[in-house]
């Protein structure tokens, strides 16, 4: 029997395979290939349901997570559209996206989110304005037939060389990160769109990033309940619907990532957690390089996680791949470890319930519908930090702006993006210098050379490159001004900046608008 014969739906083949099955064991039942299919979440390529993905949902697939390229912004009502298609193969289909505000988002990927991440809240510190974030992910969640966002990050971003984490969590202190946790969670769950609080238990004191290396928390459990787990128990107690494990390794816990570890499991539900636990994507290095996501699936399953998250297949390190494959591969090895007695059906019946019971949940009335109003360019500008700026508007006189991208990398959750800087300064004739691509004397003349203002972005302060970058310009144009869309340092800065913590649309409509106004 193939892998085709397990997952289009219903072929002889495959209800030969079950009858047969079931007759040797009454354990093996003949709905198994729609049972395994209730706790598969992939992704898929394109902006219409390809072939494969029909099949597998009308057998029974919990449902899908949209990326970027699964979004046409420039077709109003496309991802609406999709979602129905989806759902007319299976009504019940959970269907998930990475929105966050902020730096993650794939619905607003190409022209950024207009909705604020959460270290912007975070710095404001109003949890009635994050609440109301919470309502605009959700609501536009709900207006494309999304029921699940897998955000937010509860992570509390205690190491500032944390590469993934970074200004997509609250901040580095415990209380603010519970308090704005619960906020966002309730604003989102008002739409019937489930939250999802990521990433258990905690990954804000690492120092790798979990898509492309092994991540350990070298902390202990007292530390980690003291300083981590609070958030996560806040999302708790706010009632939220799914949480997310983590591929990250806590050494009193085992050696085995969260995800595949039944210890780290055990310390959510303890905490009176219900709902879903859905991993980490299973193609990310800390089970793509092991155990691979196949395996990774049955273990994780057998740790205590309800949904597994495939990933995304036009991500670099699935080349070679197509999203039927990445999908088929996850299948193939649960139904083997069914057959093979490893993996329990009445496991697999518990996690399909809490599923199927998530899905019923979103598809109930929804009472907040109105929008909050709020003036969301305004709620970023007002969370800026502003230092040593002077008086006086920068961007007065010539409408001449060099903009030099000191950044070296992108984030691997939010991906790469246009530069929203450059976007928002539609209205001026802006020179854009990338400094990865420049030697230190190009980058040198063309500033000698450069008129008007002169605009420095970074996105990590404690990056060696940026900062030569950032003394390059500050040499050659003292006039310069740094805008960091990373972490913002505790004490002022004695060179001209503004701190808008985060690379979004909307974070950089506030800068500039800062910029003509300060």
């Amino acid at each position: 029997m193939t892998s085709s014969d397990l997952h289009h739906a219903p072929s002889p083949a495959a209800t030969a395979q079950a009858e047969e099955a079931a007759s040797v064991s009454p354990e093996i039942p003949a709905d198994l290939p729609r049972l395994i299919n209730s706790v598969i979440l992939p992704g898929f390529v394109g902006t219409t349901v390809p072939k494969w993905l029909e099949g597998a949902l009308r057998e029974g697939l919990a449902g899908v997570v949209y990326f970027g390229h699964n979004i046409d912004p420039d077709a109003p009502g496309q991802v609406a559209a999709l979602s129905a298609e989806i759902r007319g193969a299976n009504p019940a289909a959970v269907i998930g996206v990475d929105e966050e505000g902020g730096n993650v988002t794939r619905l607003q990927a190409r022209d950024g989110s207009t909705i604020p991440g959460a270290a912007v809240l975070g710095a404001l510190n109003e949890p009635a304005t994050t609440e109301a974030a919470g309502r605009a992910i959700g609501r536009l969640c709900r207006d494309a037939g999304i029921n699940l966002t897998i955000a937010p990050v509860a992570d509390v971003n205690t190491n500032p060389l944390n590469p993934v984490i970074g200004v997509r969590a609250f901040g580095a202190d415990t209380e603010l990160v519970n308090v704005h946790t619960a906020a966002a969670v309730k604003g989102i769950q008002e739409l019937r769109v489930a939250a999802c609080a990521k990433h258990f238990p905690g990954h804000g004191d690492t120092v790798a990033d979990s898509h492309m290396d092994t991540a350990r928390v070298d902390l202990s459990l007292a530390e980690m309940a003291e300083f981590h787990l609070p958030p996560f128990q806040a999302a708790v107690e706010a009632g939220v619907a799914s949480m997310m494990s983590a591929h990250i390794i806590i050494p009193e816990l085992g050696e085995a990532p969260a995800t595949l570890n039944p210890a780290a499991a055990a310390l959510l539900r303890g905490m009176g957690f219900e709902g879903v636990l859905i991993t980490d994507a299973l193609d990310m290095a800390a089970v793509r390089a092991t155990v691979g996501p196949g395996e990774g699936g049955v273990l994780a399953l057998l740790a205590g996680n309800d949904l597994l998250c495939v990933g995304n297949p036009l991500n670099a390190y699935t080349t070679g791949r197509d999203d039927e494959s990445c999908y088929v591969e996850v299948y193939d090895a649960l139904h083997a470890a069914v057959l093979a007695g490893r993996l329990p059906v009445e496991l697999l019946r518990r996690a399909a319930a809490r599923v199927q019971a998530l899905a019923l949940w979103s598809a109930g009335d929804v009472s907040a519908t109105a929008d909050d109003g709020v003036e969301w360019v305004s709620v970023a500008a007002r969370a800026c930090r502003v230092d040593s700026l002077g008086t006086g508007p920068v961007l007065a006189g010539s409408g001449v702006v060099t903009l030099v991208d000191a950044r070296t990398g992108h984030n691997m959750a939010a991906g790469p993006t246009d530069n929203f800087v450059a976007t928002a300064l539609g209205n001026y004739a802006v020179t854009e210098l990338l400094a990865a691509e420049l030697s230190g004397a190009e980058l040198e003349v063309a500033l000698m050379q450069s008129q008007g203002a002169v605009l420095v972005l970074v996105d990590s302060l404690a990056s060696a490159e940026q900062q030569e970058t950032l003394e390059l310009a500050f040499a050659t144009a003292p006039a310069a001004v740094c805008i960091n869309a990373g972490l913002a340092p505790d004490a002022p800065t004695t060179f001209p900046a503004i701190h808008c913590h985060g690379f979004s649309r909307v974070t950089a409509e506030a800068v500039v608008s800062l910029l003509e106004t300060a």
